[in-house]
């Protein structure tokens, strides 16, 4: 059962985040509708993704940030504008800053302990690590994936 609710609140609170971040990044004026919706839509269908059908948080932001790759490109082109304006507001808010802290703790632990650490510790450093790196990749390849499939000059080999 998917809780409405909680959905219209990821999407409000995404949005403020990308806008925050807009507005630090000091984006156009004019632009910063599309920073709000690019963010809001992005982390709000990861979301969905993951509440409706289990998706991974990996999969859930492979998904979303081809989302907000798609929408920068179209709001670039309407906007007259970078597209990277509208992807670096939208990813920012599902940027895996839980499971990055994780991993730093774990490591600060590994190095403090050394081998006398317990094999917990060094699986949750791990699995932080790859949750992490995997998150990371999939927001760049959501980022890249239209300037991949719409470059004008396509390289020949």
């Amino acid at each position: 059962m998917i809780d409405l609710g909680i959905i219209l609140r990821d999407t409000f609170w995404s949005g403020i985040a990308a806008l925050g971040f807009a507005m630090l990044f000091n984006v156009p004026r004019r632009t910063l509708v599309g920073c709000v919706i690019t963010g809001a839509l992005g982390h709000a269908l990861r979301t969905l993704l993951m509440m409706s059908i289990g998706a991974s948080i990996e999969g859930g932001t492979l998904v979303g940030a081809i989302c907000i790759g798609f929408l920068s490109y179209r709001f670039g082109r309407r906007w007259h504008t970078p597209a990277i304006i509208f992807a670096v507001c939208g990813v920012i808010p599902m940027i895996p800053g839980r499971f990055a802290y994780g991993t730093m703790i774990g490591l600060i632990q590994l190095a403090e302990q050394g081998s006398t650490a317990p094999p917990a510790v060094l699986l949750d450093t791990t699995v932080n690590a790859v949750k992490t790196a995997m998150i990371l990749g999939a927001l760049a390849v959501g980022i890249a994936a239209p300037s991949l499939l719409f470059q004008r000059n396509k390289l020949r080999l």
